[in-house]
């Protein structure tokens, strides 16, 4: 059973990244890749969040299966190696700057606000 909260996290997570991508691609006319950014940093959020609040199950849901659908190290990494590769070298320095402090202050303020609650 915990196979299927898992799977209904990600049918729901994996669209939200697609249409988040696209959402944040049609406003920025930039090579950076701000929609994999956000959805990174919010998926920090949401999972330092649920990790001080969700039960078990809820975690499964939620945690494992919407936010590890959500979030993307894959498209991080490739889009940073063709950031690398076609010369927006300081994009891609940016980017993995960017990247890890913003998704570690956000996984940080998620579990300091589930403290909170």
């Amino acid at each position: 059973m915990n196979w299927l909260l898992v799977a209904l996290g990600a049918a729901v997570g994996a669209p939200l990244r697609h249409l988040t991508d696209r959402a944040v691609r049609a406003r920025h006319d930039s090579a950076f890749p701000w929609g994999t950014l956000a959805v990174n940093v919010v998926g920090s959020f949401a999972l330092g969040l649920l990790t001080g609040v969700a039960s078990a199950r809820a975690h499964l849901l939620l945690g494992t299966g919407l936010c590890g659908a959500l979030t993307t190290y894959s498209t991080f990494s490739y889009e940073t190696l063709k950031l690398y590769e076609g010369g927006a070298k300081g994009y891609a320095v940016l980017n993995v700057a960017g990247s890890l402090t913003a998704g570690l202050g956000a996984v940080w303020l998620g579990t300091a606000a589930a403290g909170l609650l």
